[in-house]
């Protein structure tokens, strides 16, 4: 399950954790309308995020990688909590280690 949220940097606001893209563009909408008067704020933040809040586009490479893979894992046990189960993320790490040693493997096996 994919969820955003709204961050305003000029009012120091962040919207509720919402499960749709269009529910996400109300939001903004609504804050931009209410308190800026339609104008949009500089620095605003629109995005998805993770089960533990962090946003995606804010996170290094592997560990954006190993966010998705580890929500992922999670949302197949439950998708209504916050955070990451420590098997899923346990999962999620030997996983992209094993592609790494696979990718190390075939790299080698080819020189």
């Amino acid at each position: 399950m994919r969820r955003y949220r709204y961050r305003c940097i000029v009012c120091r606001t962040t919207s509720p954790v919402v499960t749709e893209i269009e529910a996400l563009t109300a939001v903004g909408e609504a804050h931009r309308q209410t308190l800026h008067g339609g104008h949009f704020p500089d620095d605003e933040i629109a995005g998805q995020i993770d089960r533990l809040g962090r946003w995606y586009a804010a996170l290094p490479p592997l560990a954006a990688l190993h966010a998705r893979i580890a929500d992922a894992l999670s949302d197949l046990h439950d998708i209504k909590t916050a955070g990451h189960y420590w098997w899923a993320s346990a999962g999620a790490t030997l996983l992209i280690g094993a592609v790494a040693a696979l990718a190390l493997l075939l790299v080698a096996s080819a020189l």
